[in-house]
């Protein structure tokens, strides 16, 4: 059993599995938009190409990866924190 971060609250869910590039961004990016600052999104990606653009993505965003968790299905779950800090100064 690998350490859960279980005391982290979820606020958000989002199952991206059989989910392209780039449907797969936009969806998440859709989902986080939604959510408040520091709020945690759960997202769960295929390995490949999901897993490769997806968390380069969410850090050019500016947001934070707070853990990467591989599952038995070949996916994987990552915890994505929302960061306030918006680039373009709004």
């Amino acid at each position: 059993m690998g350490h859960k971060m279980s005391n982290l609250q979820i606020h958000g869910s989002l199952n991206l599995k059989n989910v392209a590039c780039p449907l797969n961004f936009v969806k998440m990016k859709l989902k986080l938009e939604q959510m408040l600052e520091k709020q945690i999104l759960e997202v769960v990606v295929d390995d490949g190409e999901p897993m490769q653009n997806l968390p380069r993505a969410v850090k050019e965003e500016g947001h934070r990866i707070l853990s990467v968790e591989s599952l038995p299905d070949n996916s994987f779950r990552l915890l994505i924190q929302k960061d306030g800090g918006l680039k373009d100064g709004r």
